[in-house]
């Protein structure tokens, strides 16, 4: 078993003592930060995407903080600010919740676009600027962003640019029949607050071996075919007939990053074409734009991208 698939393995035995369901929304979660990339959850209120971000915190023994984003929120909530202390005649910098190793940006999509460039800055540089002045973030650093796909009314639309930031938009759904009466069965007779759940949870996992999988990743070797391959799909997104937008560069050296993490995951050290088609709708979703001829004919953005996944000829 290499580095990848016990710190993956540990992660998600932690996690499941907590959330029950949500198996895939949970590997992707894993992938992206591993990856180093960050993720942006969609669903609706009371699926548990809080939970998982604090679950994955306290298995980490990492520091995690919450940012609950309003039409007030300002750039200064998320970075800090310059404060003056009158008893040393000095300014100092107030760090603001940014200053993390996994933050929750609960509903980034109500917050005005100033604010949200401010998180754009640290999801990308792993930086941000106070007063012209820049103070890098600690590490590891990992956003998951949360948004309500079903109410609207106040929100600011994450622009491409942001959108083009995440690694994966994952979706969750409601549980199974079978897994929400396991939910019912396991925290039901505690608290509905679900805070004492966490007490489950152990750090099982590091900075230093989450470090050591990320330098494992790179070790995947991509064939060219395989490389030619993964081209020919970003490359479809851009000249299909109902798409406005298609996937940049970076969706390509994103998308290879995250499919060397699958292979390894399976225990190879080499990338196959099912390692891309995986992740392929979830890591280029939120990449592209459909047009409206789309919405008139019935398709959304995973339906294209599941019909230009298999129309593209796979390499043998």
């Amino acid at each position: 078993m290499n580095k990848i698939q016990t710190v993956t393995e540990a992660l998600e035995t932690q996690i499941a003592r907590v959330m029950i369901g949500q198996e895939k929304a949970v590997r992707l979660l894993l992938i992206a930060l591993i990856a180093e990339g960050h993720v942006l959850l969609e669903g609706v209120p009371g699926l548990g995407k809080t939970l998982l971000a604090r679950c994955l915190a306290k298995a980490l023994g990492l520091d995690y903080k919450r940012i609950q984003f309003t039409a007030d929120l300002m750039p200064s909530d998320i970075v800090g600010t310059q404060i003056f202390d009158f008893r040393q005649s000095a300014f100092h910098l107030m760090e603001g919740p940014v200053f993390t190793n996994i933050l929750l940006a609960d509903e980034i999509n109500r917050a005005p676009g100033k604010t949200q460039a401010a998180l754009l800055e640290a999801m990308q540089e792993r930086q941000v600027s106070i007063e012209g002045k820049t103070k890098d973030l600690p590490k590891p650093f990992f956003v998951m962003a949360t948004q309500n796909p079903v109410e609207f009314e106040g929100t600011y639309p994450l622009p491409e640019a942001q959108l083009d930031r995440f690694l994966f938009l994952v979706r969750m759904e409601y549980p199974e029949k079978e897994q929400e009466e396991k939910i019912l069965a396991r925290h039901g007779d505690k608290t509905a607050a679900m805070g004492s759940a966490l007490d489950k949870v152990e750090r099982v996992v590091g900075s230093e071996e989450l470090s050591a999988a990320r330098e494992e990743l790179f070790e995947v070797h991509v064939e060219d075919k395989i490389r030619s391959y993964l081209v020919e799909l970003i490359r479809a997104t851009r000249g299909h007939i109902h798409l406005e937008l298609g996937a940049s560069p970076r969706a390509a050296l994103l998308l290879q990053i995250a499919a060397r993490c699958c292979a390894a995951l399976e225990g190879r050290s080499f990338m196959i074409p099912d390692d891309i088609k995986g992740i392929f709708v979830p890591c280029l979703r939120h990449r592209i734009l459909p047009k409206a001829s789309a919405e008139i004919e019935g398709m959304n953005a995973t339906m294209i991208l599941e019909e230009i996944a298999n129309g593209v000829p796979v390499p043998r």
